[in-house]
């Protein structure tokens, strides 16, 4: 693969993404970054579009033999399950317990300054660093739905072409943004040249340099 396949870093990634992005500056949009590594991108495309930034809480379901293998996704209200043939109940139950745990300590980091946005009427574009099986997102817009947003979009630089076709047949989302659908997709950080591990305090650090522009 040479290098132009390859992104520099998210904030490479975000600035190509905001390009592609930039006809839904005349549409009420919230960006709505899934953390940890979607909000680098997060801030380059909501201060694109002149349009809040917030975060999805969503986190995989490893497998028990291979915790980078995606069985499922769980948020705060939703679970998804997609490739858990074979895995016991008591081990998705204990996984979805503790992810949610993990979960609500973060909401209650990321939003201990600031209030969540109404989505009511408004177009939400989920951004992240990339897609592997599309499961983490499958399982926030259920979520989305239910906050009544008008349209859900879906934006990453690289996804996987299985990825793209799971969000295809969701008849929810009525768009998805990606730059690079390469064939030989194996992992997100394959196609970044830097692709460090984006901590909380980073995280909550691109949201309340946000908050300081509202």
């Amino acid at each position: 693969m040479q290098n132009t396949d390859i992104f520099k870093d998210r904030i490479d990634a975000g600035i190509q993404l905001a390009k592609r992005l930039r006809h839904f500056k005349k549409e009420d949009v919230v960006v709505l970054a899934i953390p940890r590594g979607g909000l680098p991108l997060g801030v380059i495309v909501a201060k694109e579009l002149n349009a809040p930034l917030d975060v999805v809480l969503s986190k995989k379901i490893g497998h028990p033999y291979n915790r980078e293998y995606a069985i499922g996704a769980v948020n705060l209200e939703n679970r998804i399950l997609t490739n858990a043939i074979g895995v016991t109940k008591s081990y998705i139950e204990e996984e979805t317990t503790a992810i949610r745990k993990k979960l609500k300590e973060r909401h209650q980091q990321y939003h201990k300054n600031r209030p969540e946005y109404s989505l009511s009427g408004k177009t939400a574009i989920i951004i992240d660093d990339g897609m592997a099986t599309g499961n983490t997102i499958l399982a926030t817009v259920p979520l989305l739905l239910q906050q009544k947003a008008k349209q859900i979009i879906v934006a990453v630089p690289v996804a996987s072409l299985s990825a793209i076709r799971t969000l295809e047949k969701v008849p929810e989302v009525k768009k998805i943004v990606c730059i690079k659908t390469p064939r030989d997709f194996k992992s997100v950080g394959q196609f970044y040249t830097n692709f460090p591990q984006v901590t909380d305090q980073e995280a909550i650090q691109y949201l309340e340099e946000m908050n300081k522009k509202e």
